[in-house]
């Protein structure tokens, strides 16, 4: 094992070399600081005698390496044992019984000439006494090409990090990015139609993000995301409930995808508010309890698998506030999906918008259990129409009015850390939607899921998982268009994340849906996928 020399710092040879034969250093003399002298007179002081008569040695500037028999090396080794100059393992000790390279042993030496330098200043114990610094002599003589390279190598990395630092982008600004790209085909016939064979071609799309992280505090947060993709949703036609999770076609065009201010409203940092105007997300300011696969990145493969759905409702602008502390999670929001359209119909309070609150309790380190409410109403202008579901059940279910729509939404979110290697999560969401336009009209819904999360699996970083569930199924409905839906669907979704390092990850998956939209009449759709991450 090699010593860490990092937090050593380089010393001029030849102040080293004066300081070592100050009058003041030597065992057994007067404490009292005196001036050095670095003139040649001081070098002798009755040492070229001492030195003459020391055994003579074979140069070590003929070594590659620096032996722990050579008598540099054992040389280095008392003064470091005697000095203390060198702390580089966690024990604190220097353990001298491996070979070190010239330059590690030449750092190892302007460490102990640094550390008696400093001793010889401050005139305390241990002092340096006559024999050590005759081999500190030697040694610098022995070494002076190594001590040089090792000085120009430190002033040449002091000239780059002072250009980093001149040049950097913003010194509040970081900017990160994402790249998914994805081979992902349809390994069944499109749904109610066996003679279409539309998802059985194999595609390869991709979602790019830029971030650019700005912090004016270090504790709060300006986000601006821009976005571009190509991602298909596959089934479109027929069913909803294949979406892959990082879905997103905005025809190759870059577009702002978020636009967001998060800042603290205490020193401790536990209460924090945002601020938004686009992309501010339910999920950006509640708890969804799915930790390991709610990233739409490299969490599940499917948009279902991510959290339930209720956290799904009308959003993109508005505010928020949540709360972190020992035992308790909360956080409320009000968030409007066409806040910048001033038509009738639409804008902040008169366009589609929900207002959530939500709780967590932690009964240990390892588990959260909570409560989710949130109260939505979906408009039906030009720009937008009634989604219950958030895009994730039957068709039936997602719009059941073809009308305005109100509905209330009460989810119930857990998540246990049962072993190192064993995380358990799941959730229920029951919607309870009635038509503004029509008073009689009133639409039920009900989904849940379990997901099973193995993190580290066969490799740090990596994360197999499992999920089963049931996406929205409309189950009770009067006065809507098409009634309830006649059967429940299963998803099942298999996945394996293998993290290359911490950059990459590639995952491979399967998505099944059985019965798809919650009718078995339709064959059952299975989605295979080829997911890779890249993050920088």
């Amino acid at each position: 094992m090699k010593l860490f020399w990092n937090a050593l710092r380089l010393s001029p040879a030849a102040a080293g070399l004066s300081l070592l034969l100050a009058q003041g250093a030597f065992a057994g003399e007067a404490t009292t600081q005196t001036n050095i002298d670095a003139s040649p007179s001081a070098i002798e002081l009755g040492l070229q005698d001492d030195l003459a008569s020391m055994d003579q040695v074979t140069s070590v500037s003929q070594l590659s390496d620096v032996q722990p028999t050579d008598w540099a090396f054992q040389a280095l080794q008392s003064l470091v044992e005697r000095y203390g100059c060198i702390a580089g393992y966690p024990d604190g000790t220097f353990k001298g019984n491996r070979p070190l390279s010239r330059y590690e042993f030449a750092a190892g030496l302007n460490a102990c000439l640094d550390r008696i330098n400093d001793l010889i200043k401050a005139a305390t114990d241990p002092l340096a006494t006559k024999e050590d610094l005759r081999k500190l002599q030697k040694l610098q003589e022995e070494f002076a090409a190594e001590l040089a390279a090792l000085r120009g190598r430190v002033d040449a990395l002091e000239a780059r990090t002072s250009e980093l630092e001149a040049n950097q982008f913003s010194t509040t600004t970081k900017l990160t990015g994402e790249v998914v790209m994805a081979v992902a085909a349809g390994l069944s016939d499109i749904v109610g139609d066996d003679d279409n064979d539309e998802a059985d071609n194999a595609t390869f799309s991709h979602r790019v993000r830029l971030n650019f992280n700005t912090s004016f505090t270090g504790k709060d947060l300006l986000r601006t995301r821009l976005q571009v993709g190509n991602v298909p949703r596959y089934y479109s036609s027929e069913t909803n409930m294949a979406r892959l999770a990082w879905e997103s076609n905005t025809s190759n065009n870059f577009i702002l995808d978020e636009l967001y201010y998060r800042f603290p409203l205490n020193s401790a940092n536990t209460w924090r508010a945002f601020v938004g105007t686009t992309g501010l997300d339910i999920d950006d300011i509640h708890y969804t309890a799915n930790p390991l696969l709610e990233s739409s990145a490299d969490g599940a493969l499917s948009r279902f698998g991510r959290y339930n759905p209720l956290f799904r409702q009308p959003q993109g602008a508005g505010i928020g506030v949540n709360y972190k502390g020992e035992r308790f999670r909360f956080a409320a929001s009000y968030l409007a999906s066409e806040a910048n359209d001033p038509q009738t119909g639409a804008g902040l309070f008169d366009g589609s918008y929900s207002a959530a609150a939500s709780l967590y309790y932690s009964p240990s380190k390892t588990w959260d259990i909570g409560l989710l409410y949130a109260y939505a109403y979906h408009s039906t202008d030009a720009r937008t129409r009634p989604s219950l579901t958030g895009g994730t059940g039957s068709f039936l279910g997602d719009n059941p009015f073809r009308d305005p729509t109100t509905a209330h939404n009460v989810g119930v979110q857990t998540t246990a850390k049962l072993s190192k290697n064993f995380v358990l999560s799941g959730w229920a969401g029951w919607t309870f939607a009635n038509a503004e336009d029509n008073g009689d009209g009133n639409a039920d819904l009900f989904n849940w899921a379990l997901t099973f999360a193995f993190p580290d699996l066969f490799k740090e970083g990596s994360v197999g998982a499992l999920i089963v569930g049931q996406q929205p199924n409309l189950y009770n409905a009067d006065n809507t268009v098409g009634g309830e839906d006649d059967d429940n669907s299963w998803h099942i979704e298999a996945l394996y994340k293998f993290a290359v390092n911490d950059n990459i990850s590639i995952t491979p998956g399967v998505i099944v849906v059985t019965d798809p939209n919650n009718d078995n009449d339709n064959d059952t759709a299975v989605l295979g996928v080829l997911r890779t991450v890249f993050k920088f």
